[in-house]
């Protein structure tokens, strides 16, 4: 349900529109002053800004300018001799303005349209050319103000050479958006690669980043190229920053400073043109003033930060992620498009989503698993309230090799996330006791969205 404000000092008048916008429907927060029309829009995500041009303590076209970052649509009403005061509104950015008394049906119209016009802009913001994951099937989604501010931030920074730290919870699409970031820059066309410094054990870590040369250790028999040196000319994103062991941190510092490396063994450095995106879900302020994470190199990576909010902090866009997931994973993993009930919607919009938006789509490609019709209920929704529907409870439709498929895919990950929990996520213990390797193993956990608080 889209939320209009509503501003006008008039009380009549206020209660009559207020009212006129409600019974088409749309959720309506009304104010006297811009004092508490500005609280309003603190507390709650809204569509189209409706304001008096005349209010008590700051003019509308005041009111305006104090809320062009949002973005919003701002239709003005003005008194007959005010017109020309309406029209400088409009070249300051307002969406239109009626002159009063006003018609309520082209009220409800202007509302109608600056929604229909805007609602792409607010969904897409950052998404005009489809950005897509390394997979080429998750977009970053959403339309509330939290997210937007933060997606504009990400536009902006784009075209410069700026590094980024993305700081966010685990599941909040901080690879989105540093492959948002790439996309949009003028290195576009050159490699996007990417290293979780929590993933990857010690001992391999400073080889997967700057490589070595032919015998420089026992085993070395040939050269090979680190991943900072295949990024040469494109973006290299750095997750999980916080946990790159201190040693490893002054050296990821001398290459921010000196744009070179040297690989392992070798002693010719190597220049490099990269840009550098870091990613952390951790507090990296205090970890630096525990001695945890080095000031320096804190100082140098926190020049353009960048929060992504939790998605209990975005329930407006819980709907728009969880429509997305079920449309994109019904035709993949079940060849037939799905919908979510209203009851389904409800439900997921009612929870907390402390795994943010992977745990939504892990909740959505279970309920696609197992769905029996092509609407999905809220019995489909199993939550960590509810049980997890066993692989017996799982439909059948289709033929045996999609049913097969999914069933495979379904144990796989059942069986992966049970010996994660057992070994307390140790990943190495985990691949012995699955009896893959640890390369496999991380592909599957990647794949499958899973993360240690699953």
């Amino acid at each position: 349900m889209d939320r209009i404000l509503l501003v006008e000092d008039n009380a009549a008048m206020r209660e009559m529109l207020a009212s006129i916008i409600a019974e088409k429907g749309y959720a309506v927060d009304a104010a006297a002053d811009v004092a508490a029309a500005m609280a309003l829009l603190r507390k709650e995500d809204h569509a189209v800004v409706v304001s008096d041009l005349q209010l008590p303590d700051m003019d509308g076209l005041t009111f305006l300018k104090r809320t062009r970052d949002l973005r919003l649509p701002f239709i003005i009403l003005t008194a007959y001799g005010s017109i020309e005061k309406a029209v400088e509104a409009i070249k300051e950015g307002a969406w239109d303005f009626i002159a009063k008394p006003v018609d309520p049906d082209y009220l409800l119209l202007m509302i109608a349209k600056a929604l229909a016009a805007t609602r792409v802009e607010r969904e897409n913001l950052v998404l005009r050319e489809v950005l897509r994951s390394e997979a080429g099937r998750t977009a970053i989604i959403g339309s509330s103000r939290e997210l937007l501010q933060e997606a504009e931030k990400a536009r902006q920074v784009a075209q410069t050479q700026a590094t980024v730290l993305l700081r966010g919870e685990s599941g909040t699409g901080k690879e989105l958006f540093a492959r948002a970031i790439h996309a949009l820059s003028t290195r576009r066309d050159r490699p996007f690669l990417a290293i979780n410094s929590a993933s990857i054990p010690e001992n391999l870590l400073e080889n997967e980043l700057f490589g070595h040369e032919k015998g420089s250790y026992t085993g070395a028999h040939l050269r090979q190229v680190g991943k900072l040196e295949l990024a040469q000319g494109g973006t290299f994103f750095f997750e999980e920053i916080g946990d790159l062991p201190l040693p490893l941190q002054g050296k990821i510092l001398r290459v921010l400073e000196e744009k070179t490396i040297t690989r392992l063994g070798g002693g010719r450095p190597i220049p490099l043109d990269i840009r550098f995106v870091f990613a952390t879900n951790q507090d990296l302020e205090q970890a630096a003033a525990e001695r945890r994470f080095r000031q320096d190199l804190y100082y140098r990576i926190t020049s353009f930060p960048i929060d992504l909010p939790p998605l209990r902090e975005r329930r407006g866009d819980i709907p728009l992620l969880a429509d997305h997931f079920v449309r994109r994973l019904s035709l993949e993993v079940r060849k037939r498009e799905f919908t979510l009930s209203a009851a389904a919607l409800e439900k997921l919009a009612g929870y907390s989503w402390p795994g943010n938006v992977r745990e939504l789509q892990n909740a959505v490609e279970r309920a696609v698993i197992t769905a029996a019709g092509p609407e999905i209920g809220p019995a489909e929704i199993a939550l960590p309230d509810r049980p997890f529907p066993l692989p017996d409870a799982m439909s059948l439709n289709g033929s045996l090799k999609e049913v097969s498929s999914r069933a495979q895919r379904l144990a796989e990950k059942l069986k992966i996330s049970q010996v994660l929990a057992e070994t307390g996520f140790n990943r190495t213990r985990a691949a012995e006791i699955l009896e893959v390797s640890y390369k496999t193993l991380l592909d599957k956990i990647k794949e499958y969205g899973l993360a240690e608080k699953d």
